[in-house]
Parts: structure tokens; C-alpha cells; sequence
């Protein structure tokens, strides 16, 4: 099994350490990864974007062509539409906050970007920042994001926990619980989720 993932967002929103955790728990499953240079982290709200490859076999390249990309994995929903030709149209998966970072003057108005959303045949729309504040930590809905796409990731949930364990564990065990949570809530609105 492989998955070819791109990874979206703007700068603060904690896409290296979403990167971070799938990474940690692809290795721990003993898999092989590989992830291309983060682009746009130059400052707080540029867009950011990261191939992240993961596969049980041996991976030669860190880019994902276009349109084979198995998952766009967004925590800003025009941010998300920026990579879909990367998307592969029949399989692949577009996850995706539904909360806009609105730095530039000419956003597009928000039903516009949902409905090009909605139109991707294997899709999730969810607000992790309402989920995240909901559990007290708003500073966790990137790992609310990465729970709502483990069923598409082909890793179990223990080595995606065992991951946040190990990248926040020095910040203590509440930070660790919290993050651990968000995944599950994460897990939960996917299970739930209706296309």
C-alpha cells in the first residue's frame, strides 16, 4: 500500500506538524517516507504546501505527479483547490477545513469555494477549528484535519496517537490528551460524514 498525500495550508496552521505526525506513524508501522521541501513558510499566512509519500515498498521520488496525488489534505479550503490537479479524480480524497484564512482582498465567497469542494467525487468538509474550540484547543484542529482522513490513510489510529505521544510529549501529558482527542473528534465527524 501507498499513499501520495499533499498537504495544504497557510503558514501558523501547523502543517509541519501534521507532516510530523503521519511521518512518525508511517515509520513506527515500518513503512517507508518521503517528503519533498515545505514551500511558503517564509511567513505567518503565506500559503504552504508539502508532498508527503508514504508506502510499504521503497519510495525513489519525494514528488507526486499530477493527477496522482491519493489524498489533499487542507486546512484551508481555497488553499485546497489550489493542488487539485494533482488529485487523482477517481480514488483520491480532498480533506479539507472549511474555515477560510481570508489574507488576500479578492477571497472568493465562501459557498463558491465549498461548492468546487463538493463537486470532487470523494470528498470531506469539516470545520476543525469549531471541533477544536469545542475541546478547549483551538490550537489542535490541524490534528482534528489529520483524524478526519485516517480511514483514508491505511494506518491504524494507535500509531497516529503513538505519533502525537512522541512529537508533544516534552510539552506534557494535557497537551498530548488534548491532541489525542482532537484525532479521535477528527475520526468521528469522518465516520459521520455524508457526502
Amino acid at each position: 500500500m501507498k499513499r501520495d498525500i499533499i498537504l495544504a495550508g497557510v503558514g501558523g496552521q501547523g502543517i509541519l506538524s501534521t507532516a510530523a505526525i503521519i511521518g512518525l506513524a508511517a515509520i513506527e508501522k515500518g513503512w517507508y517516507l518521503k517528503q519533498a521541501e515545505v514551500h511558503g513558510m517564509s511567513q505567518r499566512g503565506g500559503d504552504v504546501q508539502s508532498h508527503l509519500r508514504i508506502s510499504e515498498d521503497p519510495i525513489y521520488s519525494d514528488l507526486i505527479p499530477f493527477g496522482q496525488a491519493d489524498m489533499i489534505l487542507s486546512v484551508e479550503p481555497m488553499e485546497s483547490l489550489r493542488y487539485l490537479p494533482y488529485l487523482n479524480n477517481e480514488t483520491g480524497w480532498l480533506v479539507t477545513n472549511d474555515k477560510p484564512f481570508i489574507n488576500i482582498p479578492n477571497y472568493p465567497e465562501q459557498e463558491t469555494v465549498y461548492n468546487e469542494i463538493r463537486k470532487v467525487k470523494n470528498h470531506i468538509l469539516i470545520n476543525a477549528e469549531d471541533i477544536a474550540k469545542d475541546l478547549q484547543s483551538p490550537k489542535s484542529a490541524n490534528v482534528v484535519m489529520l483524524g478526519s482522513a485516517v480511514a483514508q490513510l491505511g494506518i491504524e489510529k494507535q500509531y497516529f496517537e503513538n505519533a502525537i505521544k512522541g512529537l508533544f510529549g516534552r510539552k506534557g501529558e494535557e497537551v498530548v490528551n488534548v491532541n489525542i482527542t482532537a484525532l479521535e473528534a477528527g475520526i468521528k465527524f469522518a465516520e459521520q460524514y455524508k457526502v
